[in-house]
């Protein structure tokens, strides 16, 4: 960036779940008068917080965090409404002489803000049943007969035939970077990730994970979407009885690695993110930013 250039109001912090974007945003956020927002799809719910590795009372007290605890687990949340809420949130801690922090895993939650998004109205609960009770062909079918374009949709997938029904075949809209952001991506190899990750699941289940899961499947029972997230969904089978503690670990670090390949995968096509492979690297990088 040249010394010309305004500083960035917004920075993005992304990367694998477990690279350390979390310690990289409070680096980044003590030492430039920021505040952070969670770009993560599970941290917004209420109650679920060790299996999420949900900032710290601690650490929240150093440092502002926003949409954190946002609604209970039968609520349902989706990326218009993490959009709507991080960029009042942004405008919010800008307007207040501070730099805000995106800072998340959750890609899609990343790229509504950094690009945008236009999202789609969604159907009513009636008329999205009415829709998900036809099968393949009759959904074709009613495209077909409504002049639905389907050049673009992978045909084979019912629930994209579905959403392109809904939206009577409009697409949803993106934009270029919005112009006060850079993204800096962590990504570590695969050896590093999976110690980190192991460390993190070992702290998860020496904090209490235990006890967390069996508190909220009581009371909300597995079926609830937050308790088929990672960290949560592999205790059913312990708690039934067929699965020891040990395999009931190794699969919440088999599932975490699974989040990381596909968060890698994500977070790869986009040729905005300025990548390194350590902390201190990327703080440094951001720190150049905000001295020019």
């Amino acid at each position: 960036m040249a010394a010309s250039q305004p500083k960035p109001k917004l920075i993005a912090v992304v990367g694998e779940t477990a690279s350390g974007k979390s310690q990289l945003a409070m680096r980044i956020a003590q030492d430039f008068n920021g505040e952070i927002i969670a770009a993560d799809s599970w941290t917004v719910y209420k109650g679920f917080d060790i299996g999420t590795s949900k900032p710290s009372d601690r650490e929240q007290a150093v440092v502002r965090h926003h949409l954190l605890d946002v609604v209970e687990a039968p609520d349902g949340f989706n990326a218009p409404k993490f959009k709507a809420l991080a960029e009042a949130a942004i405008a919010d801690i800008n307007n207040r002489g501070k730099l805000a922090i995106l800072a998340g895993g959750t890609g899609l939650y990343v790229d509504s803000v950094l690009y945008d998004f236009g999202f789609l109205g969604n159907a009513s609960v009636e008329e999205r049943g009415k829709l998900d009770a036809l099968d393949l062909a009759g959904l074709l079918e009613m495209a077909r007969a409504n002049g639905i374009d389907l050049a673009d949709v992978d045909i084979r997938n019912k629930r994209r035939v579905v959403r392109a029904i809904e939206s009577d075949g409009q697409k949803p809209t993106r934009a270029g970077l919005r112009p006060d952001a850079v993204i800096v991506g962590l990504r570590l190899d695969n050896d590093d990730l999976k110690l980190r990750v192991e460390e993190r699941v070992d702290k998860m289940l020496a904090a209490g994970l235990q006890t967390e899961v069996r508190q909220l499947s009581d009371r909300f029972g597995w079926d609830m979407e937050p308790l088929k997230g990672i960290g949560y969904k592999e205790w059913r089978e312990y708690f039934a009885g067929t699965q020891d503690l040990e395999q009931t670990r190794r699969r919440i670090i088999a599932g975490t690695m699974n989040l990381a390949k596909r968060q890698r995968t994500w977070f790869k096509r986009n040729p905005d993110i300025q990548w390194f492979g350590s902390i201190d690297g990327a703080y440094a990088y951001a720190a150049r930013l905000m001295s020019n």
